[in-house]
């Protein structure tokens, strides 16, 4: 005999069990490739940044020499750009800013190696600058584009290994391969499909 009290009654719902949650059939999870893919840009702009700040700063006046000379001559004016005083810094700010090309071209152990050198070059530029504080705005610009290369530089070391490549999108893994299915010889085919039977060795053409 069935007991009434244990038959659920018309138009019940089950209760889910307490701690259990339920997943919205449209909803996906997380995943940490936008997050890999952010921190990609934003440390290829922050290293574009760094090293054009760097190089228009190195390129403007920081020192004028004025020489006086003897009557009736006016005195001599030479002025000096951040290169002329340091004539290493401006090719460790074009040199960075190559280095951004090279992180967005290369993966994995390559692209950690040369995050590393960003940022070897991004303390000389700062230690130069820091020797001619004392000639104004242009040597604290200068300081503030390697602070910003080193620090592009040392994040691409730590985590450049798991940031997204230039070519990763057009790349088909093997397990995909396998499982696309190749059109039958008599189906209509597009003119994608011709091309790629033609690239088989297969004649598009046959019904």
């Amino acid at each position: 005999m069935i007991d009434p009290a244990s038959t659920p009654a018309a138009g019940s719902s089950a209760t889910p069990a307490a701690g259990s949650s339920a997943t919205p059939a449209g909803g996906s999870a997380a995943t940490p490739a936008g997050g890999h893919r952010r921190a990609f840009t934003i440390a290829l702009l922050l290293c574009v940044a760094g090293a054009g700040l760097a190089i228009y700063a190195v390129t403007r006046v920081w020192l004028v020499e004025v020489t006086e000379r003897a009557a009736p001559l006016s005195p001599l004016r030479v002025e000096r750009t951040g290169g002329d005083l340091l004539s290493w810094l401006q090719p460790l700010a074009v040199v960075s800013l190559a280095g951004a090309g090279a992180v967005l071209a290369t993966r994995g152990l390559t692209r950690r190696l040369i995050g590393g050198l960003l940022a070897v070059l991004g303390v000389a530029m700062v230690a130069g600058a820091a020797f001619e504080l004392a000639e104004g705005l242009w040597p604290v610009l200068t300081g503030i584009g390697g602070l910003a290369v080193f620090a592009a530089g040392g994040w691409t070391a730590v985590r450049g290994a798991h940031w997204p490549s230039m070519g990763a999108r057009y790349e088909r893994s093997p397990h995909t391969a396998e499982k696309e299915p190749l059109p039958a010889l008599n189906a209509p085919r597009g003119t994608r499909q011709a091309w790629d039977a033609l690239d088989r060795g297969e004649d598009p053409t046959g019904d």
